[in-house]
């Protein structure tokens, strides 16, 4: 909804947590210390982005998602070759001829980090609650607004029943929780999961520690049924000023850096002919965009927020994006490090990806988009100011973040290319974007996430069901977006198992979203790392030939992470990752037709 990003923003306001039965979530358990036991192989990790969350059902960022992907395990997990579903809890699951009824096998051999089977039943509890309670469906409720029933009639059979076709159903991105633990908490909406440690989870590894702002610490979960990771430790080390990770990096007190989420240009060529750094540049799962707040609004119509009224006119929307230079972007501010901007969905997901058609395409064209404007009715004033319906001046409010050097050097190309169209901006760059974004208090604004192999998450987030249910409420949106056409869409592509049809309509609706322009994309940037090979001796990328490590589809950079001085008798990297995974490989069973879809990170995933 995992995205995004930063796979993401904050999209959600976190509250404290509360309640003195939520406080016991992991009680009888000592809390860790923030250092590593002597001899301990320590895999630090330099990251951008704090964390939002704790806690699985409220966790939006993309760090936050990774975490809870590497504690939790999910129903099926993503071949890091080729993102085919194969085995995690599950073992293998079928689909009734009607594709109404789902069964899966639940592993046997999955252990909770206090010692009790995992079973079918804490699966059941997971998804029964997303969907009965609001504040557990904040993340990824869209996942389960289409289930009618969940059962777990053994340990090892979980049974999941439709109100119609869905085609996530080996996609379901939604880490699976130990009711024992999760069924003392009161209210979902309000508890972060950040106050007892180290916390109960079934995964490749446990969360020992965590001070908001500064480290999660993690162990290696020895028990974990696909084999221990090779480092002892894992611990993710919040830099807000990513030069100072940089020189981190250099100095050897991190092993690995990604940036917020990549490292800029500069930061990238200045490590390339460094001994002992490897950086890794790699096609990026992410569109780094420009949202239009199009009038913040409730389920229950109920209006919010203070949108500039001038951006409710496409005509508009279109005239701001055809003033953009796209290939100024991609050469001045990404210098060669990303790809121009066309779809919702970046090119690494080709079944996906999406060009609008000839005559269709909002070009760079500075003189059309002043046309564009004169013909909205918009005129400039004696000091060529661009004059609102109320007759003040036109000023944008461009929100954007504070920790992103790239927000900052395209808002400078922004305010100049509007500027000539007679349009002012202020670029309000914040450290924590959530508060006005939730509010609807911005114009436009700086956006991006994280898209995964099965892309359902990042295209429920524009549907009018993600929106908030009063103004008070939060919402799964991205920006308020509510179009009945868009919908339309949603619903049949969601039911669509046929790939190839499924695909087309997913293009249908980049098509419809790139028409609205409420969501203009201008890049999709590069995954760039770097780490240090004196520290890691090798790690999987995803997709394992030219993929990312950080921020995966899956656990399988950090678990198969291996120490600069391991003599390698475990079996690591990439090669013995994918063919472990070939082994366990399940092919999807339903009515005589096999399936292999694909599933979204966020994760990512989310922003």
């Amino acid at each position: 909804m995992s995205t995004h990003e930063q796979h993401s923003r904050a999209r959600r306001r976190l509250l404290a947590a509360t309640g003195a039965a939520a406080l016991t979530l992991a009680a009888g358990l000592v809390p860790q210390q923030a250092t590593a036991a002597d001899g301990d192989k320590v895999l630090t990790v330099a990251v951008a982005q704090s964390v939002d969350s704790l806690s699985p059902f409220l966790a939006s960022r993309l760090l936050s998602t990774s975490i809870h992907r590497l504690t939790y395990e999910y129903l099926t997990n993503y071949d890091p070759e080729d993102a085919r579903a194969v085995p995690a809890l599950a073992t293998e699951w079928k689909s009734s001829p009607d594709k109404l009824t789902w069964t899966y096998t639940i592993r046997a051999d999955s252990e909770w980090s206090d010692g009790k089977q995992a079973t079918a039943e804490d699966a059941a509890w997971t998804f029964n609650k997303m969907m009965t309670d609001e504040g557990a469906a904040t993340a990824n409720g869209s996942f389960v607004a289409n289930f009618r029933k969940v059962t777990a009639p053994s340990p090892t059979e979980l049974v999941i029943e439709l109100k119609k076709p869905q085609a996530t159903m080996t996609a379901l991105d939604v880490p699976i929780v130990p009711k024992h633990i999760w069924e003392k908490v009161g209210d979902f909406s309000g508890f972060n999961n950040d106050k007892t440690f180290p916390l109960v989870g079934n995964g490749p590894f446990i969360l020992t520690d965590y001070k908001p702002d500064s480290y999660v610490r993690l162990k290696a979960n020895k028990d974990f049924w696909r084999g221990a990771p090779k480092f002892d430790e894992l611990v993710f080390r919040y830099y807000k000023d990513q030069d100072a990770a940089v020189a981190a990096l250099r100095k050897g007190e991190v092993s690995f850096v990604s940036g917020s989420p990549s490292l800029t240009p500069a930061q990238a060529s200045s490590l390339k002919d460094e001994k002992n750094i490897h950086v890794n540049d790699a096609p990026g799962r992410r569109f780094y965009a420009l949202a239009v707040n199009p009038g913040a609004r409730a389920k229950n119509g109920e209006k919010f927020g203070d949108g500039d009224p001038s951006l409710l006119d496409q005509r508009v929307r279109h005239a701001l994006f055809m003033a953009v230079d796209r290939e100024t972007i991609i050469d001045k501010v990404f210098r060669g490090y990303a790809v121009r901007g066309e779809g919702y969905i970046p090119p690494r997901f080709d079944s996906y990806f999406w060009k609008p058609a000839d005559g269709q395409e909002l070009a760079h064209d500075p003189a059309e988009a002043a046309r564009l404007l004169d013909r909205a009715g918009y005129k400039k004033n004696g000091d060529g100011k661009l004059v609102g319906k109320d007759g003040k001046p036109i000023d944008y409010r461009l929100l954007c973040h504070a920790t992103d050097p790239n927000d900052k050097a395209i808002g400078q190309y922004l305010k100049e290319w509007w500027g000539k169209l007679g349009i002012g901006v202020t670029l309000d760059c914040l450290d924590n974007v959530t508060d006005p974004w939730l509010a609807g208090t911005y114009d436009l604004a700086f956006d991006g996430w994280s898209v995964n192999p099965d892309p359902d998450f990042v295209l429920s987030i524009h549907t009018c069901a993600a929106l908030p249910a009063t103004p008070k409420d939060t919402g799964a949106t991205d920006n308020f977006i509510c179009d009945k056409q868009y919908d339309d869409l949603y619903a049949q592509q969601l039911a669509e198992y046929d790939p190839a049809k499924r695909a087309d309509l997913v293009k249908q609706m980049e098509s419809r979203l790139y028409d609205l322009g409420y969501m203009n994309v201008m890049a999709y940037p590069n995954a760039v790392e770097a780490y240090r090979t004196d520290q890691i001796k090798s790690i999987t990328t995803m997709p394992s030939k030219a993929g990312n490590i950080y921020g995966q589809d899956g656990y399988w950079s950090w678990w198969s992470a291996t120490p600069a001085d391991s003599d390698g008798s475990d079996g690591s990297g990439s090669a013995g990752v994918v063919i472990g995974i070939a082994a366990g490989g399940v092919l999807l069973v339903g009515a005589g037709v096999f399936f292999a879809l694909r599933r979204r990170s966020t994760a990512e995933d989310r922003e």
